[in-house]
């Protein structure tokens, strides 16, 4: 199946970002799925997952206001996080762009999902 190739190759891209632990664990049970009883059942679970992890923009630039992200990555960087979050947002940007969250956003839109 075509489609399911492509798929494939956008859900294979989530397991090499900085992607949650669930969402890797989601993109695998799919992935070895394919043509089992449980590939419906994986596909749910992993549409929703990919859905659940997909960070909007405004709440993106909301952790890179944090405490946390400047604890986490250092002041400098979580600046330029932040800067870059709001460029982005100002360009028109619904979700942070991150490689997890725009690997999650393709392998969704390959889905034939929206988030």
């Amino acid at each position: 199946m075509e489609n399911r190739k492509l798929i494939a190759e956008k859900v294979t891209a989530i397991l090499s970002t900085n992607a949650c632990a669930e969402l890797k664990e989601a993109a695998n049970r799919w992935l070895n799925a394919a043509g089992a009883d449980e590939e419906a059942g994986a596909e749910a679970a992993l549409i929703a997952e990919l859905r659940e992890d997909i960070a909007p923009i405004d709440g993106a630039i909301a952790f890179f206001e944090s405490d946390m992200c400047r604890k986490l990555f250092g002041p400098d960087k979580a600046a330029a996080m932040l800067k870059h979050g709001q460029d982005i947002k100002a360009a028109g940007a619904k979700y942070c762009d991150c490689p997890g969250c725009a690997a999650a956003l393709e392998a969704l839109k390959a889905l034939g999902e929206e988030a």
